[in-house]
């Protein structure tokens, strides 16, 4: 069975319908069911004791056993030819954020192209957790940017990735290991040693497709080698070993800087600038940002087609 031909399938259903509310009202989604997973062995799990990082590895380790046996038995299930295809990329279409991705940047762009920055700076929240109340329209623009780039290779490319890889269960043990990162892997106190195997894996997982989401967009932007060569100069001096690959490439291919200070909360992180010497992003910037998220996404289902191709 062609796992890139189901992945394909899964984009194309995205693309198309995104996850319908009438659905998630009805069944929800897999990442609430993995979220819910992890919240009730974290609550029983996560106590000050002796070898914390070992209970927050078996939590991990479960979890992600858990979603992977479970995609092994539903590709088991399925019948051979186009058919199982078929199906196998409806069952792997809600773990593919294509749409939803596109439309939460969109409801930034709106906002901020008719001047209300207030409606903008709430519209970003969704998508950043950085203090969005002191942000300019540039500071919008650049956290909308970045969301986009970094959600590209974590919501699209690294589940398609590993779902061209391995399949369902590939594909389900990434989304698995991912929403581990982004409920348990930040350094907070509380996670600083229980979320610390869900963190070292997510950096693992993401450690081939974020190299390849940057390369992906410096080819789509027109404007390669100044993406390829911030990239190449700037990804490093990021906090996440894997998110600067794709943002600085964002930011080289639109000819502005990304990153640098932002606030969480009462705290102010000191972050590095990637594409120091470039303008601010404004509107204008959002709005070819997305043009270009959209070129690299036809650029994914072009490699995704050509794998089913040389493969069969």
């Amino acid at each position: 069975m062609s796992f890139a031909a189901m992945m394909l399938v899964a984009l194309a259903l995205d693309l198309a319908l995104g996850w319908p509310p009438a659905l998630y009202a009805r069944i929800g989604h897999p990442v609430t069911w993995l979220g819910a997973l992890i919240s009730a062995l974290e609550s029983r799990w996560n106590h000050p004791r002796p070898a914390r990082r070992l209970w927050g590895a078996a939590l991990a380790l479960v979890v992600v056993g858990v979603a992977a046996l479970v995609g092994l038995v539903l590709q088991l299930a399925l019948p051979a030819g186009w058919i199982g295809i078929v199906l196998g990329g409806i069952l792997a279409w809600p773990l593919v954020a294509l749409r939803s991705m596109h439309d939460h940047v969109a409801a930034v762009l709106h906002p901020l192209a008719l001047g209300d920055l207030p409606a903008a700076r709430r519209a970003v929240s969704m998508i950043v957790g950085r203090d969005p109340a002191a942000l300019d329209e540039a500071g919008v623009a650049r956290a909308a940017l970045e969301s986009l780039a970094e959600n590209s290779s974590d919501g699209i490319v690294a589940p398609l990735f590993w779902g061209a890889v391995a399949g369902l269960p590939g594909i389900a043990a990434y989304k698995a290991i991912n929403t581990l990162d982004s409920m348990i892997g930040h350094k907070s106190a509380r996670y600083a040693e229980f979320g610390w195997a869900s963190a070292r894996v997510d950096d693992l997982a993401n450690l081939v497709p974020a190299r390849l989401t940057g390369v992906i967009f410096a080819l789509a932007s027109g404007r390669w080698r100044a993406a390829m060569g911030c990239m190449w100069r700037d990804a490093g001096k990021h906090r996440s070993p894997n998110a600067g690959w794709p943002e600085a490439a964002m930011a080289g291919a639109l000819g502005v800087r990304l990153s640098g200070p932002r606030r969480y909360g009462l705290e102010v992180a000191q972050e590095p600038w990637l594409n120091p010497d470039a303008s601010d992003p404004d509107v204008a910037t959002l709005r070819r940002g997305l043009a270009l998220y959209a070129r690299a996404m036809a650029g994914v289902a072009l490699i995704l087609g050509a794998v089913v191709f040389v493969s069969g």
